[in-house]
């Protein structure tokens, strides 16, 4: 499946009495107001994702998308009948652009490829960028998304962050007191 940006994001709704009614197969950008109203909804997403890895570094519980994490980008979609929504990818904007710091579903195929290939899309526009590790790396690579080896780009684009370099241009870093081996991948601006 290919995704197209223009066209594609919803930024207002268009009716204001169908809060609860998402446009279908179409990514949304949610209002701070929005995001507090389906904060667990949009928790669970993410948790879902990231059980097996442990859970997401950043999101806790559903307060932590209202709390440390409500100036993120959240852009969700609903792919089916239900009214509930079925995919999540979270960015922050940065100095380099936007970063995507997290991805959610419901666990269903076409939800867990909706966000992939979104992300995957986002990454290969420049001004976008992840850090990434594990099966994420290799579905992302697998979708030509490219890695950023160059050390003086990892350096500016983690600017502040402590790092350290590996052969291969992963590098190690502290994320809410874990330390993690990661590779950045996208098109960060420098």
């Amino acid at each position: 499946m290919s995704f197209n940006l223009k066209g594609f994001f919803r930024n207002q709704y268009i009716v204001e009495d169908k809060l609860n009614e998402f446009d279908k197969n179409k990514w949304i950008y949610l209002t701070d107001e929005e995001k507090e109203e389906f904060s667990d909804e949009l928790f669970n997403l993410i948790d879902l994702a990231y059980k097996g890895l442990g859970g997401h570094p950043n999101y806790k519980s559903p307060q932590d998308v209202m709390g440390d994490e409500r100036d993120a980008n959240y852009i969700v979609i609903d792919l089916d009948d239900d009214p509930e929504l079925d995919a999540i990818t979270v960015s922050k904007n940065k100095p380099a652009g936007e970063k995507l710091v997290g991805m959610g579903h419901d666990g269903s195929s076409p939800a867990k490829s909706a966000a992939v290939n979104i992300a995957a899309l986002m990454l290969k526009k420049p001004g976008h960028f992840i850090e990434v590790s594990g099966k994420i790396k290799d579905i992302l690579q697998a979708k030509g998304v490219d890695f950023v080896t160059d050390e003086k780009t990892i350096r500016q684009v983690l600017r502040g962050k402590e790092i350290s370099l590996n052969d291969d241009g992963s590098y190690e870093r502290e994320i809410g007191g874990q330390t993690f081996t990661k590779m950045l991948m996208g098109k960060p601006k420098v």
